[in-house]
């Protein structure tokens, strides 16, 4: 568990500078036994998390989804979904036939910075007209479709149909939309235009989004995403989940483990390094297992390593640049490349030149030393989070063996060269009775939206008590 076999290229690292520098990235390197324990401790706050009502105080705060059931081979027709996360909006028909969706067609507007600041009503405005330009555009004007609505922020959701925004993030500070339920807010933009209407809305979270656009394996029910951030959904028994008492069968939990460690579970593993990405964020005190594992900040904990190496004379003689002493220049995707098997000694030379650096052999060698230890153990932290999920189900249904699938995207798992085999190695190590397959998604905001969708006209339309 503490990363891969001794390289090659250490050779090129004289003994001393290896010894020292490993002092370095010890912290770094987790044991199997520690990673354990770790687990347990997802398992206890994902234990808390369930039993909260509300949940905010919960640092993995378990969320409803009111999403019952998984796709299965009889989910068909045409789905309209929504994609808002971020700088874009995303339009998109998805057919599903036999629970295998299929995104027909999409399009994309930007979203402003006018709009983000704007008011609330200009915003769903803007949604309404181009999902009713879409409609035209795909002449399906004429017909009534569910729409699936992916809207990746903090919502309380309170039923499939019902979202109410916590708080905008991501740049986002339209008026009036805090504290109040999305859908009936876009149901009212789309009335103010009176041109056309729409079937059902069902409320997506990306994760959630990303298990269900994987229907067409029967045992896919854990989602989970590491890219820029991260997170994992999964399906658990109603009967162990306090807020949604007195109902039988299943329900999509919106685990929100990015916020595992907030309660300080995970001070005697972060290291100095992660101390500091936290300190100097916009969110402090909050997301701290995400900060050790995502996209978003495992290029920044290499930069600060980087630096202190250099402070410590053990990188680039003891020099540094403009360029690596500011923060965040050091981006995520530099691992991956740096990772590379064939061409990384290529990136790795380029990088460091481009961030104004004078370097040697010996500095490519411990440059990518460094990236190693750190994906390996975001990697590892990663698969110890799985692991839970996967032990918790397996538990759940009393099982000996679980075999089980989990729908999987970002752009770390998807990009980085080595992630996804690291990840997998050490699950197997911390779920043995668990058979885990992998499908890494495309389009899973949409396709998952429209799942989602789609799952819910077939409970609707079962007979009650079915």
């Amino acid at each position: 568990m503490s990363g891969d076999n001794p390289a090659p290229y250490l050779d090129g690292i004289p003994p001393d500078t290896l010894r020292k520098v490993q002092q370095y990235l010890k912290p770094f390197q987790l044991s199997k036994e520690k990673l354990k324990e770790v687990s347990a401790r997802l398992y206890k706050d994902m234990l808390l998390g369930l039993e909260r009502d509300p949940p905010y105080d919960a640092a993995v705060k378990m969320l409803p989804t009111f999403v019952r059931a998984t796709p299965d081979r009889t989910d068909r027709g045409d789905f309209l979904a929504l994609d808002l996360g971020g700088t874009n909006l995303r339009v998109i028909h998805v057919r599903v036939v036999e629970g295998n969706p299929q995104v027909l067609y999409s399009e994309s507007t930007t979203i402003t910075t006018e709009i983000k600041e704007g008011t609330g009503e200009a915003l769903f405005d803007l949604i309404a007209a181009c999902l009713g330009d879409f409609l035209v555009s795909r002449d399906l004007n004429g017909q009534t479709l569910p729409l699936g609505f992916t809207f990746s922020f903090p919502c309380e959701q309170r039923e499939i149909d019902e979202s109410i925004l916590i708080r905008w993030t991501k740049g986002f500070k339209c008026s009036g939309v805090e504290g109040r339920d999305v859908v009936q807010l876009l149901k009212e933009a789309i009335r103010r235009r009176g041109d056309y209407d729409i079937h059902s809305v069902a409320m997506v979270n990306d994760t959630v989004g990303t298990m269900m656009s994987c229907g067409y394996d029967q045992r896919c029910e854990i989602g989970m995403i590491i890219g820029t951030g991260t997170n994992a959904c999964y399906m658990e028994e109603i009967k162990n989940m306090k807020r949604v008492a007195g109902e039988d069968g299943q329900m999509c939990i919106n685990t929100e483990w990015g916020g595992f460690g907030d309660d300080g579970s995970l001070k005697d593993i972060q290291t100095e390094f992660d101390v500091e990405v936290d300190k100097t964020s916009d969110n402090r005190g909050v997301h701290i297992f995400e900060k050790m594992i995502s996209g978003m900040y495992l290029g920044e904990i290499v930069r600060l390593l980087l630096v202190r190496l250099a402070e410590d004379k053990l990188l680039f003689k003891g020099r540094t640049s403009e360029a690596l002493r500011t923060p965040f220049t050091f981006e995520t995707k530099f691992i991956s490349e740096i990772e590379e098997q064939d061409s990384g000694l290529v990136n790795t030379l380029r990088i460091l030149t481009d961030l104004g650096l004078e370097w040697e052999s010996v500095d490519c060698a411990i440059v990518r030393l460094v990236c190693e230890t750190i994906s390996s153990r975001s990697a590892n932290l990663c698969a110890a989070a799985l692991a839970t999920i996967a032990n918790r189900i397996r538990t759940n249904r009393g099982l000996d063996h679980l075999e089980t699938t989990v729908g999987v995207d970002g752009t770390v798992y998807r990009e980085h060269p080595k992630f996804s085999m690291r990840l997998q190695e050490t699950v197997c190590l911390l779920a043995p009775l668990c058979d885990i397959t992998f499908h890494v998604t495309e389009e899973a905001s949409g396709k998952g939206a429209a799942m989602v969708a789609a799952v819910a006209q077939r409970l609707a339309a079962e007979p009650a008590g079915q």
